[in-house]
């Protein structure tokens, strides 16, 4: 079994899935609160934090007409400007290496997601372990390339590719020097609903591209992220904020702190629970067979007495013959005297 290394963290399915907290706008553009998150990431156990490196500039026009303009009534950013969108939620470039220092404080992986060849750079300078590409940029071939020249394991996220395009994106990456590629299912709604998640893709994205998989969640609650470990995930990210009702970009599809500290432990139990396929009674099942039903002898009986359905009965505790030789027994003559609570076996008939 392969498995990928991130900042000496191996991610694979022998491993614990691999929790991020996604930081995305939820600081609010406070410094102090940016840091209190990663704090709150890693006291929940997530382990790793990601932010996002780009500006209003590196995103769009200034411009707040037409396709520039959010007019559709379902979106949650509704009557912004993509480029009045991207200046609330940006996260400042010199905030980076604070952030990315409490993190390595706090033994968290800290990384980012670049969406232009100068953040790139930028986060190449301040050395991050890896590289994370969105959704909406996983057919931006230049910046895969870009980003793959790195060496670096790349975790790209899958909403909206079709396999033709994600065939494309991995063919590119490879091509240009990165080996560790892990792609997340991924739906691209804000927030997204279960029933359109899909993530039996998970398996089938496994077999058809030859790599890790995750899952890039943003619906409410933990149920699809347990639920994508069942099928194969080995990363689950997450948007995670201090308080839902403080509001911010993001915060209305991320998770607090303490559903954080919930997604870890439940998504670690379900990957416990995969196991191997196994029959029969496993080492900590086997003082449990005692409890099974077998064959007992109901009454005292004499030497010569004819077992019936009246003195033989399948009845706990299990040390007796099975219970599928009763049948077989009815009928038998007693070659001994015994009690009643003798488990039934071959030597006394």
């Amino acid at each position: 079994m392969l498995s990928i290394e991130i900042a000496e963290r191996k991610i694979g399915k022998q491993y614990q899935p691999f929790i991020i907290a996604e930081m995305s706008g939820n600081h609010n553009q406070s410094l102090e609160r940016a840091l209190a998150i990663v704090d709150a990431a890693a006291k929940a156990g997530s382990h790793a934090l990601k932010l996002q490196t780009y500006t209003a500039d590196t995103m769009t026009l200034d411009i707040d007409e037409g396709a520039f303009h959010i007019e559709d009534p379902e979106s949650l950013w509704q009557g912004n400007s993509l480029y009045r969108l991207y200046q609330q939620a940006y996260t400042p470039w010199e905030w980076h290496k604070p952030i990315f220092e409490r993190c390595k404080e706090l033994g968290l992986i800290g990384f980012s997601t670049p969406f232009d060849e100068t953040s790139v750079d930028f986060l190449e300078a301040l050395d991050v372990p890896c590289y994370k590409i969105a959704s909406f940029e996983n057919t931006d071939l230049p910046l895969i390339r870009k980003v793959a020249t790195t060496g670096k394991p790349m975790i790209i996220s899958t909403g909206l590719a079709t396999v033709a395009e994600l065939d494309e994106t991995v063919r590119a990456a490879k091509e240009s020097g990165c080996s560790d590629i892990i792609l997340l299912k991924c739906t691209s709604a804000y927030p997204a609903t279960s029933d359109n998640t899909n993530i039996l893709t998970i398996p089938h994205m496994r077999e058809l591209f030859e790599c890790e998989i995750g899952l890039s969640d943003h619906t409410m609650g933990l149920g699809v992220a347990v639920a994508s470990v069942a099928l194969g995930a080995t990363i689950i990210e997450k948007h995670f904020t201090l308080s839902r009702v403080d509001g911010g970009v993001d915060s209305a599809f991320s998770v607090e702190p303490a559903e954080m500290c919930q997604l870890v432990k439940e998504t670690e139990r379900a990957w416990q629970a995969l196991g191997r396929v196994v029959y029969g009674a496993t080492e900590k099942e086997k003082a449990s067979l005692q409890y099974r039903r077998s064959l007992y002898i109901a009454e005292d009986m004499k030497a010569g007495d004819i077992l019936t359905r009246n003195n033989l009965k399948a009845i706990r505790p299990g040390f007796g013959l099975p219970t599928k030789y009763f049948d077989i027994l009815i009928g038998k003559r007693l070659n001994q005297d015994v009690s009643k609570g003798t488990p039934a076996s071959w030597d006394i008939v």
